[in-house]
């Protein structure tokens, strides 16, 4: 009878922290395209300012924006955080590692790392029972 409960609760808190997670990472994802995309948060965007849509910067404020937006709904989670992990490899190689080396200590690419293994997390395990794609899922059951 205990192991039950403290495996009920145990999964419990897997689910609340794998949301808790989904939603921080979406969120501080979005404080990155944001001011790429529309110069929120004292970023180079916006009217007039905003990086070039087709640019990398501004491919990079889409992706950032809107995949982050998804990511914290927990909606189509598996193929948008596949396609942010590879967005955040593809910073790692191309912005930091010409900065200073292939490690993250010597390059500042310690959060575009942790950004593109939490993805591939996600990418792999979805967006949790508190998702969008789960509310999704049992509304076709």
């Amino acid at each position: 009878m205990v192991e039950t409960a403290d495996s009920e609760r145990s999964a419990r808190a897997r689910d609340l922290t794998w949301t808790i997670l989904r939603i921080i990472v979406g969120l501080a994802f979005m404080t990155h395209g944001l001011p790429k995309r529309f110069g929120w948060l004292g970023g180079f965007g916006g009217p007039g300012e905003a990086a070039e849509l087709m640019s990398r910067w501004g491919i990079a404020g889409v992706l950032e924006t809107f995949g982050g937006m998804l990511i914290v709904l927990g909606l189509f989670t598996r193929p948008v955080a596949f396609i942010l992990a590879g967005e955040m490899a593809v910073a790692y190689f191309w912005i930091h590692v010409p900065r200073g080396g292939p490690w993250w200590w010597e390059n500042g690419g310690e959060l575009a790392m942790l950004f593109c293994f939490t993805y591939l997390f996600f990418a792999a395990w979805g967006g949790g029972p508190f998702s969008a794609d789960a509310w999704i899922a049992k509304r076709r059951e």
